[in-house]
C-alpha cells in the first residue's frame, strides 16, 4: 500500500475519537522513572560527511584476516547469482503469505525451499519458519515430547553448548532436559558414550521422549547415528539428529539411519556470516510428525480452473489460528533467508554441493597435518569432516596472541565451555573450499613462532612483544 504521512488534522480527529488530549496520554500507564524524555541522537550531518563516518567506522573492523573459525557458522564462497536475486524487490519486500491468490510467487519459492531440503535430508516434512539452528533444535525437542507425551529428553555433550543451552530453555513447566556424557578416551573420545546412553534409556520410571544427537558433532567428529537412533526406539523414543547441511553431501542424510527429526542452521547454503545473524533454522521429520511440526508449510495444489497453484497447509496447527494452542509461537517468516538457502542449491547442483563438501574435507586435513607439524596434535583421534580441535598449552592466550598476527584460529573452547578441564587447552578450528594452502601455511608458522617463542617479524622482542616498531608497516 502507499505510505500516508498523517497530517495535523488527521491526528487531532484520531485523538477526538480515543477520547484522549494528546499522543502522551497513550503511555501514561508506562512509569516516567522508565520513559525517555527525549532522544540523545547526535547533531544531523549532510549526506557527505555521514558516508565518511560510517566508512570509518567499518573501517575499525578487521578485514585481513586469516579465519579458521567454524563453531556452527562456516564461510563458503556463494555464487553472485544468491545475491542479485534476492536483492529483487518482489523478494525482498515479501511477507508472511497469508492470501495465497496474491502470494504465488512466495509460497512457491517456500515450496521449492522444502523440497530442496526434504530432498537433502530424506525426511518428508520439511518447516520454514525458524530463526536458527538453535531454535530449531529446541523445537525438534519439544516434538518429541508432544509426540510421545512424555517429559524427559536426552542430549548428547556434543552438540553444540549453544543449542543445549536454547533447549534448556525452552523447557519448563515440568519437561526434563538431561546431558549424555562423552567418551573420554580412545578412539571414540569426543563422541556420544553409547554405554551412558543405555543407562539413561534404561530407567522405565522416567521414560525418554527423544534423543538428540549431532552429525558432525560440535567437535567435528562424526558420531555413530545408526546406533544411536537404534537405541532410542528400542524404549520407544524418537531421534533427532542435529545436523550441518553442506556435510549432507557427502554423509548419509538423517532419513537413511532412521532419525524421527532433523535439525540445523541453514546458513552454510548461501548466507554469509553476519555478525550473528539473521539465520535459518533448518526442521524437518518424517510424515508421521507432520501435525507436531510447528511454522509454514507449503503445499502443491490445483485451482478451480485446474492449473497449478500452491498454499499454506495444515494450517490449523498455525500461529494464526492455534494461537495458545499452536505448536510454536517463537516461529516468524524466514522466506527470504530459505529462498537464499534453495538459489544456493539449485546453483550449485548436487555435484556442486558435493564438491565444496569434499574440498573442505582436503583442506581440513592438510590444516590438521601442518598444525601437527608445529606441535599442535589434535585432541580426539576419531574421524572428522572439516573441522577438528587440536591441542594448544594456554589456549586462549595463544590465540589472541595469534589475532595480533593477523590469524583468527578458530575458537579457545575455553571460552564456550568454562566448566570442563579437558577443554582448557583446546582450539576448534574449521576449514572449508574457500580456505587456501597459503592461509593455512601463515597460521601454522605464526604458531610456531609463539609455540618457540620468537617474535614475529619486525616486532621488538620483551614485555611489548606484539607491538609493531616504528619500522614496521601497519596492515592498513
Amino acid at each position: 500500500m502507499p505510505y500516508g504521512p498523517h497530517a495535523a488534522g488527521d491526528r487531532e480527529r484520531m485523538l477526538e475519537a480515543l477520547g484522549i488530549p494528546d499522543v502522551e496520554a497513550l503511555f501514561d500507564d508506562i512509569p516516567e522513572a522508565l520513559r525517555a524524555s527525549r532522544l540523545d541522537l547526535p547533531e544531523p550531518q549532510p549526506e557527505l560527511e555521514l558516508a565518511a563516518r560510517l566508512q570509518a567506522l567499518a573501517a575499525r573492523n578487521r578485514t585481513d584476516l586469516a579465519s579458521f573459525l567454524g563453531a556452527g557458522v562456516y564461510r563458503h564462497w556463494t555464487p553472485p547469482a544468491v545475491d542479485q536475486l534476492l536483492l529483487r524487490g518482489e523478494w525482498y519486500t515479501a511477507y508472511t503469505p497469508y492470501q495465497p491468490e496474491i502470494s504465488q510467487g512466495t509460497l512457491q519459492s517456500i515450496y521449492e525451499y522444502e523440497s530442496l531440503i526434504g530432498e537433502l535430508m530424506d525426511l518428508d516434512v520439511v518447516s520454514a519458519s525458524h530463526y536458527d539452528g538453535a531454535a530449531a533444535t529446541a523445537e525438534a525437542a519439544l516434538m518429541t515430547c508432544r509426540a510421545t507425551r512424555r517429559e524427559r529428553v536426552l542430549v548428547s555433550r556434543a552438540v553444540h553448548p549453544h543449542y543445549r543451552q536454547t533447549v534448556a530453555a525452552y523447557f519448563g513447566g515440568g519437561l526434563e532436559v538431561e546431558e549424555i556424557p562423552l567418551v573420554a578416551e580412545g578412539e571414540s573420545a569426543g563422541t556420544t558414550d553409547l554405554a551412558a546412553l543405555e543407562l539413561l534409556l534404561a530407567d522405565s520410571d522416567r521414560p525418554v521422549a527423544g534423543v538428540l544427537a549431532g552429525q558432525p558433532n560440535f567437535f567435528g567428529l562424526l558420531e555413530p547415528m545408526a546406533e544411536i537412533g537404534r537405541l532410542a526406539h528400542a524404549v520407544g523414543a524418537l531421534f533427532v539428529a542435529v545436523v550441518e547441511p553442506v556435510s549432507l553431501a557427502v554423509l548419509a542424510p538423517p532419513g537413511s539411519y532412521g532419525a524421527d527429526i532433523a535439525a540445523g542452521e541453514g546458513q552454510p547454503l548461501g548466507i554469509a556470516p553476519q555478525y550473528g545473524g539473521p539465520y535459518l533454522g533448518l526442521l524437518a521429520s518424517t510424515d508421521a510428525l507432520v501435525r507436531q511440526i510447528p511454522g509454514r508449510l507449503v503445499g502443491m495444489t490445483t485451482d478451480v480452473d485446474g492449473r497449478r497453484a500452491f498454499v499454506m497447509t495444515l494450517r490449523a496447527r498455525e500461529q494464526d489460528i492455534r494461537r495458545d494452542k499452536a505448536a510454536s509461537n517463537i516461529c516468524t517468516n524466514q522466506a527470504l533467508l530459505a529462498l537464499a538457502a534453495s538459489i544456493y542449491i539449485a546453483t550449485l547442483g548436487p555435484h556442486g554441493l558435493r564438491d565444496v563438501a569434499a574440498l573442505g574435507a582436503v583442506r581440513a586435513a592438510e590444516l590438521e597435518h601442518a598444525l601437527a607439524a608445529v606441535g599442535a596434535p589434535r585432541l580426539h583421534p576419531g574421524p572428522y569432516l572439516n573441522e577438528f580441535a587440536v591441542r594448544v598449552p594456554g589456549a586462549r592466550e595463544v590465540h589472541r596472541r595469534l589475532l595480533d598476527r593477523g590469524v583468527l584460529a578458530g575458537l579457545a573452547l575455553a571460552d564456550i565451555e568454562p566448566d570442563d578441564e579437558t577443554l582448557a587447552d583446546a582450539l576448534l578450528v574449521c576449514a572449508t573450499e574457500i580456505t587456501t594452502s597459503d592461509e593455512i601455511a601463515r597460521f601454522a608458522a605464526a604458531l610456531d613462532d609463539i609455540l618457540a617463542g620468537r617474535p614475529p617479524v619486525g616486532v621488538e622482542a620483551g614485555a611489548g612483544a606484539e607491538r609493531p616498531t616504528a619500522g614496521a608497516v601497519s596492515s592498513r
